[in-house]
């Protein structure tokens, strides 16, 4: 199969926006400046996550780029603040509601809430809806703030299939926040079959794919100048709904999770090998 970079996205700060890069290192704790602050719930001492949409959901109003200085955040209103200012926290605090700090270091045993996603569709987003606190980063290097797995992929395929299926004929990548979007032929969810299998790009870097992303609420909330999408995630839920990993049920799912097996440069055109 044929498959080339398509384009590289990183999220300097978990739940905010990210930027699109044209070239990144990529190591064990995946690619650099990806992921490398979130904010803490001070009451609850949880990371705050737009996985649970009626807390976080200002999160993504937000814009996080990765500068000199260390990452500049923008908030909605256009002002901007680097992640060093002292008052930092008192004006995310006020976005969200809620005291919160931002920190580069995740708390011991971290976890993270996030809502029964169909809930939240059939409820709406301030709904008080079940969610579950969890541990995250299983498959990560400690003191990383990723979901599951340091990187994540998806192709062109499923994007095409999501958009032939959705209503108003687009679904848009950032919605999934991918690392890597691979450019392969056709239109379906051909992901799903890479997992064991191990990804050559460029000329050094190494990835193994080891398990389906299951979708939350995250797709179908507002992301910046993107609207509220419910299809992001309907359309997974009737057309693509695997187990993640072998011995799970069924989920909604759009891209794979990957770890590095070995480090080395990504640029958009590379290559990619199976």
């Amino acid at each position: 199969m044929r498959a080339t970079i398509d384009s590289l996205w990183r999220y300097p700060v978990k739940s905010m926006l990210g930027e699109r890069v044209r070239a990144a290192h990529v190591d064990r704790r995946g690619l650099t400046g990806d992921r490398r602050l979130a904010l803490l719930d001070r009451d609850t001492g949880r990371v705050a996550s737009a996985k649970h949409p009626r807390l976080w959901r200002a999160l993504l109003t937000c814009g996080a780029r990765t500068d000199v200085d260390g990452v500049r955040i923008t908030l909605p209103c256009g002002k901007t603040w680097s992640n060093t200012d002292a008052d930092v926290d008192a004006a995310l605090s006020e976005l969200v509601g809620r005291t919160v700090a931002l920190t580069h270091v995740p708390p011991p045993e971290a976890e993270l809430d996030r809502s029964d996603p169909e809930r939240v569709l059939s409820a709406g987003l301030g709904a008080e809806v079940p969610y579950v606190s969890v541990r995250f980063g299983s498959a990560s290097p400690p003191g990383t703030f990723f979901d599951f797995a340091p990187v994540h992929l998806i192709t062109t395929a499923t994007l095409r299939r999501l958009s032939t299926l959705h209503p108003h004929g687009t679904v848009e990548a950032e919605r999934y926040r991918p690392n890597l979007v691979l450019d392969i032929p056709g239109e379906g969810f051909a992901e799903h079959d890479w997992i064991g299998r191990e990804l050559r790009i460029g000329e050094r870097l190494a990835l193994r794919v080891i398990a389906s992303t299951p979708r939350c609420a995250v797709p179908t909330l507002a992301h910046g100048a993107l609207p509220r999408d419910p299809d992001a995630l309907r359309l997974p839920a009737v057309h693509h709904s695997v187990p993640a990993l072998p011995g799970r049920s069924p989920e909604p799912c759009a891209g794979v999770y990957a770890q590095v097996v070995r480090d080395g440069q990504v640029r958009e055109g590379d290559s990619v090998r199976f």
